[in-house]
């Protein structure tokens, strides 16, 4: 297996630049990687990375020091019927009915309010004043806690997400996640109890009143779902939505097609999740020896699973660096369910629960942006540029377009 040095470092400033490049070195010629400064064993291939997700060989105890210092303890740390039974409380309010007649109007309601701050304007960075709000407003907006609170949220999302991505193991990013976790539970666990006594229609009652078979969540369990969801339905929400802006205006060909036709929004976003996912390192660790290509994962070893790599394996699809929302080798009718032919949402039983509820945003923001600016185009010499490496997404999305009245 190769040394660290020999192929492109994955917490380099080169890498940071152009992550593509460097998947490519890997897939070809260090799909088993050990990198020292991560302690982990780096995979990069898409049979590897599927394995990983799927095969009963992994799990996921890695979360217990990845996410449990900043959440508690969650659903994704969990198997076996505990992951079943915990899952199964939660999952219905993310899908089907619930979602389309009760959590749609919210995500509806969020992006006018949004879109009418610059309709007017002429022109509009979608990043700023569209991507990063968006999702953490509806998912404040569901849970039916306090308008004003938005910014507050917010700020704590970016520093849980940022504790998540501390590859390097910064101390003031690990103290700063730390502090959120206090904080966040000074805010939620009042609130939790006081939802219990006077129930409402929101999210947060739901998740209150949830039962199965007897079990149902305690205020630590409520608080540590909602702690996991404004981060991973803030940040990859936000991250997917500017992505797909950014792919349909940097091919105005496709983005043609989808103005003449809406119901390619989802074929967009789903080669989006593909081609430029918002998470591009997942973490697993296997509960014995595993075989993948290049080698052997010993048993207990942290693995870190590229994902922005995995989707554009050339052996598992075709022109893999080009962006084509008409591509054969993805199924909407799967994209967005634990059948997915991407890795984006993960897969199996840890798929990701918001799949669902991150596409009807992407859907509605899209059709929204669409039908207040039909001429939205790239600002004149706007070319945006990638930031991250745990998660990555435009840095701004400079955009003008004929106000309106």
């Amino acid at each position: 297996m190769p040394p660290a040095r020999a192929v492109p470092d994955v917490l380099s400033d080169a890498f940071t630049a152009d992550p593509y490049s460097a998947y490519r070195v890997l897939r070809r010629d260090a799909p088993l990687l050990w990198h020292e400064g991560m302690h982990s064993y780096i995979i990069s291939r898409y049979e590897d990375v599927k394995k990983a997700f799927k095969s009963d060989e992994f799990t996921t105890a890695n979360y217990d020091w990845q996410l449990e210092p900043i959440h508690g303890r969650t659903l994704v740390q969990m198997s076996g019927r505990e992951h079943a039974v915990r899952r199964a409380l939660v999952a219905p309010a993310f899908r089907g009915r619930t979602l389309r007649e009760q959590f749609l109007p919210v995500i509806e309601e969020n992006a006018r309010d949004l879109i009418d701050g610059f309709r007017t304007a002429g022109s509009a960075d979608l990043v700023d004043e569209f991507a990063t709000r968006f999702p953490i407003n509806v998912i404040v907006d569901m849970l039916g806690l306090d308008k004003a609170d938005h910014p507050r949220f917010h700020r704590w999302y970016t520093a849980m997400i940022a504790f998540l991505g501390n590859l390097t193991q910064d101390p003031d990013v690990a103290a700063a996640g730390i502090r959120t976790r206090e904080e966040l539970a000074d805010y939620m666990l009042p609130v939790i109890r006081q939802r219990r006594d006077n129930l409402g229609d929101d999210l947060l009652s739901t998740l209150c009143t949830a039962e199965i078979d007897g079990t149902r969540m305690s205020d630590d369990d409520v608080k540590a779902f909602c702690s996991l969801l404004l981060a991973a339905g803030g940040e990859t929400t936000d991250k997917a939505l500017a992505s797909t802006f950014a792919n349909l205006l940097r091919h105005p060909d496709q983005l043609d097609d989808v103005r003449r036709d809406r119901s390619l929004i989802p074929r967009a976003f789903a080669e989006t999740l593909r081609y430029t996912p918002p998470v591009h390192m997942i973490m697993r660790q296997p509960a014995q020896d595993v075989t993948v290509s290049g080698g052997t994962i010993p048993a207990g070893s942290t693995v870190t699973c590229l994902i922005g790599a995995a989707n554009r394996d050339g052996n598992r699809y075709s022109d893999p660096d080009s962006f084509d929302i008409h591509r054969t080798e993805l199924d909407t009718a799967t994209a967005f369910t634990a059948a997915a032919d991407h890795l984006a949402f993960a897969l199996g039983r840890h798929f990701c629960v918001g799949a669902l509820l991150a596409e009807a945003e992407v859907t509605v923001a899209i059709n929204q942006l669409l039908d207040a600016m039909p001429d939205l185009r790239l600002a004149d010499g706007a070319d945006p540029v990638e930031r991250g490496v745990f998660t990555r997404g435009p840095a701004e999305l400079p955009v003008v377009f004929t106000p309106a009245a």
